[in-house]
């Protein structure tokens, strides 16, 4: 066994014995660990900082993309929101030992389903640094140990991030090997993971690139919960009001184009045809370079022209792809056909048509008059995620404390005996 090998093997069984005392404690002690992290995030906020620099300096240095390093950047502005998304995670309702049913069958018995915790997440991510605090705060809220793996380009950001959270669960009185960083940029790390250290994980969470993702599905030895692609698009109902059309395209595309959640193409109703050329001024003043078929085209010159590539195509920059469809069964059989089941969005007046899209696609997220760019779990209330799943088994959409739990179920008899 190599020296690394037997490095993660040990940090696979010190997370297992950590993950008994952190399932145990109460969901007091678990959210003033999550609270000590967050002040000592803050507190810690020069130390951050440099270290991010350093990821910032190096990522210059291989002329990283600049929707990757948008990713990397942290500022005290980002340092604020990180740490308040740990305290919202903190205040969420402890998931363990909730109730979700309880009954009686003919025999007597008296059974309750109970959530519990998984045990051990293997969470895997690249360029965004949060995801360390994100990822810590929402297991310890829901009663997992973690083993976080961050990216080379964001290691010295995430460790520096790490040393706040391990402050944290030691204030609390709980044992630090319940969130453990990886401290090597060594990718054969990555591959120790996936083999599942010795049945010590019991889930392993992607969040990443196309490649990240495609690897950990085909090579992980351990289940595995999360999303290839953010494939979203937005579709301009014949009923869509032009200034909410306007407006929520914009959003949706250009708030934030390097997240899974921005809109890569949008679907204009035949019908909404003359909407199109508005929304399409909005988006190319805001710098965002517009890929249409041949309607689309007529509609607005500046176009230029789509190619069957771009439909599959998640950007992760100011480019949308557009198309025009017949009727909104069209796009609902174009979302079928193109999407990743990640978020999807009709805009519309006509309720009757938005309420037959939401039943139609298949999407882990759905909305009406909304931007895609709400695919997120602190939007949804959850304050944080640790990623959006389009898994139609166990979690689905964004995975938050509330959705990393199994359950048991507890059997309470008087003496009961079968026949």
């Amino acid at each position: 066994m190599s020296d690394l090998a037997a490095q993660m093997l040990e940090m696979g069984r010190a997370a297992r014995d950590a993950a008994r005392p952190l399932a145990r404690a109460p969901a007091d002690q678990r959210s003033a660990a999550i609270r000590a992290g967050a002040d000592a995030l803050l507190a810690r906020a020069d130390q951050v900082l440099t270290a991010n620099a350093r990821d910032l300096d190096a990522a210059a240095a291989r002329h990283t993309p600049a929707n990757m390093v948008e990713r990397l950047r942290l500022d005290p502005g980002r340092l604020e929101t990180i740490a308040g998304a740990m305290r919202a995670v903190a205040e969420q309702p402890d998931p363990l030992g909730a109730e979700t049913a309880r009954w009686t069958p003919a025999n007597g018995l008296n059974i309750a389903r109970v959530c519990v915790p998984l045990g051990v997440l293997a969470i895997i991510f690249e360029s965004r640094p949060n995801v360390a605090a994100d990822a810590a705060a929402i297991c310890l809220r829901s009663g997992n140990a973690a083993l976080l793996r961050a990216g080379s380009d964001s290691l010295h950001s995430a460790l520096a991030i790490h040393g706040a959270v391990v402050e944290g669960l030691t204030a609390a009185g709980l044992p630090a090997a319940a969130v453990q960083m990886v401290d090597t940029p060594d990718r054969d790390a990555v591959g120790e993971l996936l083999t599942g250290l010795g049945g010590t994980i019991d889930l392993i969470v992607p969040r990443g690139g196309r490649s990240l993702v495609e690897r950990v599905q085909a090579e992980a030895r351990a289940p595995v919960l999360g999303h290839l692609e953010g494939i979203c698009h937005t579709y301009l109902h014949a009923s869509a009001d032009p200034d909410m059309a306007r407006a929520v395209v914009l959003n949706a595309k250009m708030r934030r184009t390097s997240i899974c959640g921005a809109t890569e193409t949008l679907l204009v109703d035949a019908g909404a045809l003359s909407v199109l050329p508005e929304v399409a001024q909005g988006l190319i003043a805001a710098g965002c370079e517009l890929r249409g078929d041949a309607r689309a085209r007529d509609a607005v010159p500046q176009m230029a022209e789509a190619v069957e590539a771009d439909w599959p195509t998640e950007y992760l920059a100011p480019i949308l792809s557009v198309r025009v469809v017949d009727d909104l069964e069209a796009a609902v059989e174009h979302i079928a056909r193109y999407g990743s089941g990640h978020t999807e969005a009709i805009i519309a007046a006509d309720p009757a048509a938005a309420e037959r899209f939401l039943a139609l696609v298949d999407s882990a997220i759905v909305m009406w008059n909304a931007s895609t760019q709400f695919a997120d779990g602190g939007e949804f209330g959850f304050g944080a995620e640790i990623g959006i799943s389009t898994s139609r088994l166990h979690a689905r959409g964004p995975v938050g404390a509330q959705q990393l739990v199994s359950y048991k179920y507890v059997v309470r008899g008087a003496g009961h005996t079968r026949p």
